[in-house]
């Protein structure tokens, strides 16, 4: 029958892990001090360049949408309407022109201008 008293061995064991918790605390905020001291960042943004294999510049009035969608920031919906503009508006006649698609402005344009081409004879 348990009286609600802790053995010799069960108290021991409990104290233990109570100091055994107490030194990871110790231990983590020394860390983060140290990090702190040190000027270190927790987190690092990569450029994506520095992870996407070099590729040749896709052409514009080549590519499919399913080739699109390998552009960093364009998803298959994006890629739609590129393909689309393309239809309706004819072969693009400069990179620029991509703008002109719903979507995509000058920011986006800027991550994608060395990726892209146009060929005069497409």
């Amino acid at each position: 029958m348990m009286t609600g008293k802790l053995s010799k061995a069960e108290g021991l064991l409990l104290a233990l892990t109570g100091l055994f918790l107490c030194a990871l605390l110790a231990l983590a905020g020394r860390d983060r001090a140290r990090l702190a001291e040190n000027g270190a960042e927790t987190e690092v943004s990569v450029p994506q360049e520095a992870f996407l294999p070099e590729a040749a510049p896709l052409d514009l009035n080549r590519a499919t949408a399913e080739d699109l969608t390998a552009l960093p920031g364009i998803g298959e919906a994006l890629a739609e309407r590129i393909v689309a503009y393309r239809t309706e508006h004819g072969p693009f006649s400069s990179p620029e022109e991509l703008m002109e698609v719903s979507g995509i402005g000058e920011a986006k344009y800027a991550g994608l201008k060395d990726r892209v081409t146009v060929d005069p004879g497409s």
